[in-house]
């Protein structure tokens, strides 16, 4: 066993537990059952999933056996914590396709393998469903003080403001009880999650408690934000950095690990790497030399896009990225790969039929302000199409020049890329 609490602490991996010596004496003793929760509430995990995923990888590693809860169940209800306002509900039906998606993405970074440390893949609805409400009220509710609850930072928020309803204020009684119910069955010891989850896990530590005399440990994450204070995970614009790849493209992925903000670095490195200290220590070190050359961040970037798409979508993007800047050949990607790595850039549509002069293109896809300044650039070597230099001012494209039929890549200089699209008819 090596000390996976040491490793977290040193991760910045540890925002609250339980009881730490209490429990690293636990995982010293032999293998532990460990669980986390993935409601799905969308049709994909995202960047803050990731976190609580690789938390139980890590714990995998270290000898111990990680369950992957999906919330069948708790997905139908929705978790209040965080929210301002009542969820909307979704049908079990939708409910239903995603636990399956979200099976899925967890299963990619656990090992099944037979043995004490082999993970398991759960779903609540599996003992809530058949559960009556009256079996609900006696056997979970009567272990819960009204008094207790309505303490709880969550609901007295809500309380004071829009008010939340009987559905949400039940919450925690439910994932309280999978605690219960994974410790009964598995002998499930210890519940992992964000500290936003802190009053839910502690519910199950105290109703394992309190029904069956036992003792049960719950640890946290702290919640990851950037250096400039924007919620980690998210685009400029607020979207979400999904972990499936019809919901954010790998390319799209890979940039958002080669863009981090070099006072990021090496907290993102502790938290989604599984390199050794050392190693880190080393690249943070030579990045902080070289900051120019993104050393880390291009580390980091090849490491979790591996994980989460595969090592064959990961080349890829590199290959498109080297492309894109003149260092590959363009013809070489496939259409899915150039269209993700194009879709961020200044854009032009046109429609079928002759193409315009480079010029116009130039114009038109906003990479030069006027066809004016666009023959200026031309002139003076700075243009290029499909990573050809562009020798005429009056040069123009032929649809030989259309990557898989449609698209046409524009650069000024080294730096500014932007696109033309033909329009399909």
């Amino acid at each position: 066993m090596t000390d996976v609490l040491e490793d977290l602490a040193w991760r910045d991996l540890i925002a609250q537990s339980t009881d730490l010596d209490e429990l690293r004496a636990l995982l010293a003793a032999g293998p532990v059952t460990l669980y986390c929760g993935f409601d799905p509430t969308a049709p994909s995990l995202h960047l803050g999933n990731l976190i609580q995923i690789l938390t139980l990888r890590r714990f995998q590693l270290a000898g111990h056996r990680p369950i992957g809860l999906v919330g069948g169940a708790t997905g139908l209800i929705g978790d209040p914590s965080g929210k301002s306002a009542e969820r909307t509900l979704n049908s079990p039906e939708v409910v239903a396709g995603w636990v399956e998606r979200i099976r899925g993405q967890v299963a990619r970074f656990l090992d099944f393998d037979e043995g004490p440390t082999g993970a398991l893949l759960v779903s609540n609805l599996d003992w809530t469903g058949p559960m009556t409400a009256i079996e609900f009220l006696r056997d979970i509710g009567k272990h819960f003080p009204v008094n207790r609850m309505l303490a709880r930072e969550t609901v007295k928020t809500r309380l004071e403001s829009t008010g939340m309803s009987y559905t949400e204020f039940s919450y925690v009684l439910l994932q309280a009880m999978d605690f219960l119910e994974l410790y009964r069955r598995y002998g499930c010891r210890l519940q992992t999650g964000g500290s936003d989850q802190w009053g839910n896990l502690t519910a199950g530590v105290d109703l394992i408690r309190r029904a069956e005399g036992g003792t049960a440990h719950a640890l946290t994450t702290p919640l990851l934000t950037k250096a400039d204070g924007t919620k980690f995970g998210k685009t400029a614009g607020g979207e979400t950095y999904w972990l499936d790849p019809e919901l954010t493209s790998p390319y799209a992925f890979y940039q958002f690990w080669i863009n981090a903000d070099d006072r990021d670095v090496e907290k993102l490195l502790k938290v989604f790497s599984f390199r050794p200290r050392e190693e880190i220590e080393h690249l943070v070190k030579e990045s902080a030399e070289r900051p120019a050359a993104r050393i880390a961040q291009r580390a980091l970037a090849e490491e979790v896009t591996t994980l989460v798409h595969g090592a064959d979508e990961c080349a890829k993007v590199i290959a498109a990225s080297r492309a894109l800047f003149g260092q590959g050949a363009l013809e070489e990607l496939d259409e899915r790969t150039l269209a993700a790595a194009l879709a961020e850039v200044p854009r032009a549509e046109i429609p079928p039929g002759d193409l315009p002069s480079v010029a116009d293109l130039l114009a038109a896809s906003g990479l030069c302000k006027s066809k004016s300044e666009a023959r200026r650039t031309i002139a003076q070597g700075g243009a290029y199409l499909n990573n050809a230099k562009v020798l005429s001012e009056d040069a123009t494209p032929t649809a030989d020049d259309l990557l898989h039929g449609r698209f046409l890549v524009l650069r000024r200089g080294k730096r500014n890329i932007g696109m033309v699209e033909v329009k399909r008819s």
